[in-house]
Order: C-alpha cells, then structure tokens, then sequence
C-alpha cells in the first residue's frame, strides 16, 4: 500500500483555492461594474482581462483589521465549523472529509501546523512561569562547590583531567565533547533543542499513520491517505489539549488530569472515522500507544542525538 501524496497535495490545494474564492466573492463588485484597474466590465471576483481581483478598497478601519488577521492565519469562517466539531465530533468530521465533504473544512493540515506553533508557544510560557528550566547541577555550580570538601574537589578534578586525557575512537571522543560542551553550555543545547523540536514534532504525522496502516492492513476501502488525514485531525485536538494543560497550569495545579480526555477523544475519533466496532478500537488504540511510545522514545533519542550535534 503506497502513500498517495499526490492525492494529499491535491486535497489541500482544493481546499486552499475554495477558501480563497470564498473570499474574493465576500468583497467582490457587483458583477457588470468595471474593473478598477482595466475598466472592463467584472463578470465574477476575478477580472477575466487583466485578472485583478475586483474589490472595493475603500473599508473601515475594523474591517481591514479583521481581513488582515483572516490573511495571516487563514481563519476564515471554515473555522467556526471545523474547530468544535474537531473536539465534539472527530470522527463525523474526518469521515466527511474522507467522503468528499472538504469545502466547508479547514484543510487538515494546515489545522496541524497552527496547532503545532500553538504548543511550542503554550509550553514555552509554562516552562517560563515556573522558571523550570531543567538544567542539570554541574559541578562548577557555587551551590555543588559547597556541598564538596576540598579532597572531593581535588578527586572530582583529577578524574576529570584523566577523561579529558583519554583517547579512544573519533566517535567515543566525539561524544565525550559534545556531552561535556552540553553540561557546561545547558542554555546553548536547550536553544538547539527547542530549534530541532518544532522538526521533529512533524515527524509524528508520517509514524501515526504508518501504525494507523498497520493496524488497519486488513480493512478494506482504508488507504494510507485516509490514515494521513485521521492523523492530522487527531493530533491536532491532542496538540490543542496539551495546549491548555500547559495554559491552566499557569494558575491551576491540578491541569494535568485534563489529559484523561486524550483517551477518551481518540476512541470516538477513530471508531466515529473508521466504522469499526468497540473491541476493535480498544485493541487498535492500546496497539497504537505502545507503537506510538517507542517511536516516540526514538525521536526523542534523536532529538537529543541532533542537540548535541548543533549546540554551539
């Protein structure tokens, strides 16, 4: 079974240009009123001589605002449809999709990708209010240095100097460097970190429908494509939910046990999406948890891996 990205692509440029036509005709001329820049007469939003779009310029101030933001974030009315039933009916939404119903929706992916930047900057504020920035007590910290007797620091230097002194292969030197450049440059790694973990994040929409199509190998009718599209959509709403975990955890200790909804979504998404009965599900979700734990224990390796790499 092979991805059809083509099919992908083309979805999301439908959806892309239905949006934008949307648009055109809320500020169009009345069709027959000249085009602004030619002087032909409009037939539709478009001039169909010098392709201009025929609008009119002349809007408040608020309005202008408000097309401005529209084109920033693309947010346009499709949002007010998509979003609630992306958290109240995931599966009635992806299996709409899937069935052709695209207009009225936001395109998928671009759901993921704002998401995506949404968690980044949720858990960026999280982890500045609590000023937790887990790093690592080195032992040139004044608050080590006086915890150790003047022996256990002439002992800790001497063992140091003999790693340092060491020689082995370029690899095992390699990551002896680049482990102590980390410990002694934590803010350096953490930056490389936060700059590689955006990547890496997107990584999971290719691992979550790969184990979607093992999972559903013997289903007929289900494609890979459909398995893209169930992803977006359900790490979408678990982006959103960790989201405002790291949001009420600014005020509210007790934000965490939000996350029991996380289960409790991606059973009625996938059962709503993929038709299938309730053991089925079960089964399929606990397989996908543990498939989606060590793929993610991998790219964090990774990460980790590419950190210390970069850091500079």
């Amino acid at each position: 079974m092979a991805i059809d990205m083509p099919d992908l692509e083309a979805a999301t440029a439908a959806d892309t240009v239905a949006g934008e036509i949307a648009r055109a005709r809320a500020h169009a001329l009345a069709v027959g009123t000249p085009c602004p820049n030619c002087a032909t007469r409009l037939a539709g939003p478009w001039c169909y001589n010098c392709g201009q779009k025929g609008e009119k310029y002349d809007r408040s101030i608020w309005r202008l605002i408000g097309e401005a933001l529209e084109g920033l974030t693309h947010l346009d009315g499709r949002f007010w449809t998509t979003g609630p039933r992306l958290i109240l009916r995931p599966g009635k939404l992806t299996h709409d999709y899937l069935n052709g119903h695209r207009a009225a929706q936001l395109p998928p992916f671009r759901i993921f990708l704002i998401v995506l930047l949404v968690v980044f900057f949720a858990g960026g504020m999280n982890v500045q209010s609590t000023d937790n920035q887990f790093k690592i007590a080195t032992l040139n910290d004044p608050a080590v240095q006086a915890k150790l007797s003047a022996r256990q620091r002439a002992d800790i230097a001497a063992m140091t100097a003999t790693l340092k002194s060491r020689t082995g292969s370029r690899q095992s030197v390699w990551w002896r460097d680049r482990v102590l450049f980390a410990m002694q440059h934590q803010d350096a790694f953490y930056v490389a970190l936060e700059t590689w973990g955006h990547r890496f994040a997107i990584l999971m929409l290719p691992v979550a429908a790969v184990l979607l199509t093992l999972l559903f190998a013997f289903k007929r009718g289900v494609f890979v494509f459909d398995h893209l599209i169930f992803s977006m959509h359900s790490l979408s709403f678990q982006g959103l939910l960790l989201s405002a975990v790291f949001l009420a955890g600014l005020g509210f200790s007790g934000a965490g046990w939000l996350l029991l909804l996380s289960p409790i979504h991606l059973f009625a998404h996938m059962r709503g999406a993929y038709r299938i009965s309730i053991l089925g599900t079960l089964i399929r979700m606990t397989l996908l948890f543990v498939g989606s734990c060590i793929a993610v224990g991998f790219l964090l390796a990774g990460l980790a891996v590419v950190g210390l790499a970069t850091a500079h």
